[in-house]
């Protein structure tokens, strides 16, 4: 069994903390990652609050990342449009 390779062929900022992403198989997310940021408790993920810094963004081998790596997220959590699903697991226990 072989793994399918997704990769993220653009993102575009929509507005305050929203990005649209395209992927190579021809999925569109519009993911809002102003929730997450908001409610993280971690500074240096806080950081990107400050809209310059969020808007820095780039797409790397396929990934979105900012900073060398600072802050990026697994990307089926990007294609599934589900990037808070650790705050759900910690809400729970």
């Amino acid at each position: 069994m072989s793994a399918t390779v997704i990769n993220i062929l653009t993102a575009t900022l929509l507005g305050k903390y929203r990005i649209r992403l395209c992927f190579d198989d021809g999925t569109v997310q519009d993911v809002d990652f102003g929730s997450f940021l908001g409610h993280s408790p971690h500074p240096e993920i806080r950081a990107y609050l400050d809209e310059a810094r969020f808007n820095t963004f780039r797409i790397e081998y396929g990934e979105l990342v900012w900073g060398d790596y600072a802050l990026c997220f697994p990307m089926i959590d990007l294609y599934r449009n589900q990037i808070h699903k650790q705050a759900s697991i910690e809400a729970a226990a």
